[in-house]
């Protein structure tokens, strides 16, 4: 009896996978139409949103990521909010605070103000300008979906989801994040220069008497649902011992390690990176609407995994060498 019930699993699963990767492609294209020619840029910050996780977004101004934002709200029919984040930023500016208040009858009572934070998808604008308490009381409530204030704990909102942005060219800004709440970002997502043909795609569309709004294509118990079905999805043996193969490599005190990785890193990527590394690759195929995620997945997302999970030496920042390059050198491990 064992067989049927399997067997009539994996068709349901089939038959899931389907029907949401019909619906993430059309909120793929919905989301290009606004966010011009950054493909990658987009599907990164769709397999963030099913795998349930937080993104940092990092691009000189001008790029379109607060756009990008306000458009995946409209899409996934979600709440959004936007915070810009700066020195005087205090962490009841973020979570809330509870105030005074009289009622007909002189009786005082307390009641809470819910801050930005309680949002489905929220934008955190430079978020290394904010002071280090304030960075910390939004990251715990990223990891921990849920703030305390006055010793009561409040729920976020179902799904909730942080971009992060910073700019590189105020990438000394005033507080930079530190490793450890780096850590707690499923992706750092770079978000390069348009190329000309998109750019001018982009002043047309941007610069008439008009802009097409975007379109909703899924709602947010739907998006609840597709991040469900992610965590169903099978992963090989072979993609497993990849993920764990290339993160071990990326760990100087490893005996596996590579060679440059002991040369030029001070630490390497924890467990969490390779949590992270299988959750987007299911993720990962899940958009492109394969029922289990490939070797091919974990290279094109280890990159944004794990960039921000290394920490390179002095003598490598003197010699030009980039975290990319340490990346580029352990997706060799994976043949």
């Amino acid at each position: 009896m064992a067989e049927p019930h399997t067997a009539e699993a994996a068709n349901d699963l089939v038959a899931e996978v389907d029907r949401i990767a019909a619906s993430l492609d059309q909120a793929r294209e919905a989301v290009s139409h606004v966010f011009f020619g950054q493909r990658d840029v987009i599907d990164q910050v769709l397999i963030s949103l099913l795998a349930g996780g937080h993104a940092l977004v990092v691009g000189v101004p001008g790029l379109g990521k607060t756009r990008l934002v306000e458009t995946l709200g409209v899409v996934f029919g979600l709440d959004a909010k936007r915070v810009q984040f700066t020195p005087d930023l205090m962490p009841a500016d973020i979570l809330g605070s509870e105030v005074l208040e009289e009622d007909e009858t002189g009786r005082r009572h307390f009641r809470f103000i819910e801050g930005p934070v309680f949002t489905q998808l929220l934008m955190a604008d430079e978020i290394n300008r904010a002071s280090p308490r304030t960075q910390s009381a939004l990251l715990q409530a990223m990891q921990e979906r849920r703030v305390a204030v006055a010793g009561e704990h409040r729920d976020l909102p179902k799904p909730f989801t942080v971009l992060a942005t910073q700019n590189p060219i105020e990438q000394e800004g005033t507080y930079p994040l530190p490793e450890a709440q780096l850590d707690r970002f499923l992706f750092d997502i770079r978000v390069p220069y348009p190329d000309r043909q998109t750019e001018a795609a982009i002043l047309v569309a941007t610069t008439g008497a008009a802009e097409e709004p975007p379109k909703q294509a899924m709602t947010a118990a739907e998006l609840i649902a597709a991040q469900g079905l992610v965590r169903h999805m099978p992963v090989g043996e072979k993609v497993m011992d990849g993920i764990l193969d290339m993160v071990r490599a990326g760990r100087p005190e490893e005996p596996e390690a590579l060679e440059r990785v002991k040369e030029y890193l001070d630490w390497g990527p924890g467990t969490r990176a390779a949590q992270a590394l299988m959750l987007a690759s299911r993720a990962r195929a899940l958009i492109d609407g394969r029922y289990a995620p490939s070797l091919d997945d974990v290279k094109s997302l280890a990159s944004p995994v794990l960039r921000h999970r290394i920490g390179l030496t002095y003598a490598a920042r003197a010699e030009g060498v980039e975290t990319d390059d340490i990346i580029n050198d352990l997706m060799t491990v994976l043949g």
